[in-house]
């Protein structure tokens, strides 16, 4: 009598491919990265390739560590936006500070973390780990800043998706002024319409600016219930934006539901901001809502000491961050985020083609009416 195969013996043998000299990435990502976190990486590949960049789907994404200063603003953000893959973004300012200094032409420099910082000091070099640039370079970025926030647009409160918008056509304009093409995830931004919020504004270079022009008399200010609400708005029209359409003389055709992915590089401020639009609708707001549907996380971080960038799927699901039902839709891979973004950036452009771009800047006060009108029906008011 044969032996009854155990339930658990269902999974793929492994038997990996020889990997060749032709093996592209796809192929090595599908077939040698079979266990550990080489597997959690191949399902954040598949994840985002197969389920999060399907039309339905508006996918934000999360920024903390000093990402853009190792060139990945430029390598795989920009791709990522160019393709229609990312919809919106939460970044600390200081990625976009950093950001800036590619879209005006200011030099970055491969380093050493073991050079004595008292001999980098001395030389007005500043370092961040292992890259290296000269202090004229925050110096020259301040004063940009400072000048265009002189700017008669400026001179107001504003969200800082607002504020981000307006930066990144200066940014665009130097560029196209030097020669530049695609440098600036800001100005990149600002072409395709993806709105950037930043959860602490003042926790930055950008925002210390901003509070020496304020000494001056500038009457730029962030307004963070606005960025609150319009990440919420944005969440909400997202989740409702499925249903049936009609075309003249044609049969109602369903669509599918709308659903909404979060995609979370590192942890900290971002990654909560991204996260919390939902109780923000549901427990605040009063308005009927189940949570996000997709999670995507590349974090170094462990969820038993305490921190927020540990915090795992299954526990944002007891905030209503997240669907429960959609928990087998939950990829955490343990992996710096300079390893596993350039490879998840390759795979996806290399398994799936671009999307329309959703421009969801240019849709936030239909977002935000569409908010205000859910909450006006609530008992939570």
């Amino acid at each position: 009598m044969a032996k009854r195969t155990s339930k658990f013996l269902q999974g793929r043998r492994i038997d990996p491919p020889p990997i060749t000299k032709s093996t592209t990435l796809a192929e090595l990502v599908d077939e040698s990265f079979i266990a550990y976190n080489g597997a959690r990486l191949r399902e954040a590949c598949q994840l985002f390739t197969r389920k999060m960049l399907e039309p339905e789907v508006t996918v934000g994404m999360s920024l903390t560590g000093a990402l853009t200063p190792a060139g990945l603003g430029i390598s795989a953000l920009i791709p990522l936006i160019k393709a229609g893959f990312v919809d919106w973004i939460i970044s600390t300012g200081a990625n976009l500070y950093h950001d800036t200094h590619f879209g005006i032409g200011l030099p970055m420099h491969q380093g050493r973390s073991d050079i004595s910082d008292v001999v980098l000091r001395a030389e007005e070099v500043v370092r961040i780990y292992d890259i290296f640039f000269d202090y004229s370079v925050l110096l020259d970025t301040d004063a940009f800043f400072r000048k265009i926030i002189e700017g008669r647009e400026f001179q107001k409160a504003m969200s800082t998706a607002e504020f981000h918008y307006l930066c990144g056509r200066y940014v665009h304009e130097r560029e196209r002024k030097l020669g530049l093409k695609e440098k600036s995830l800001l100005a990149v931004a600002y072409e395709y319409g993806v709105p950037i919020y930043t959860s602490s504004p003042g926790d930055s270079s950008i925002g210390m600016n901003v509070a020496a022009k304020a000494l001056q008399g500038n009457k730029l200010a962030f307004d963070p219930s606005l960025d609150v609400n319009e990440t919420a708005a944005i969440v909400l029209a997202a989740k409702r934006s499925g249903g049936s359409s009609k075309a003249a003389g044609k049969k109602e055709v369903k669509k599918k539901p709308g659903l909404s992915a979060c995609f979370i590089l590192g942890g900290g401020s971002p990654k909560n901001f991204l996260l919390q639009t939902e109780p923000q609708i549901q427990e605040v707001l009063g308005i009927d809502e189940r949570g996000h549907d997709y999670f995507l996380q590349v974090t170094d971080a462990r969820p038993d000491t305490g921190g927020l960038s540990g915090a795992t799927p299954g526990e944002a699901v007891s905030w209503g961050k997240v669907d429960p039902d959609r928990l087998p839709d939950a990829v955490v891979c343990y992996v710096d985020s300079t390893v596993a973004l350039p490879i998840i950036t390759a795979y996806a452009l290399a398994t799936h083609k671009p999307r329309k771009p959703k421009r969801l800047y240019d849709q936030r006060e239909a977002s935000m009416a569409l908010l205000l009108s859910e909450y006006k029906k609530s008992k939570r008011r």
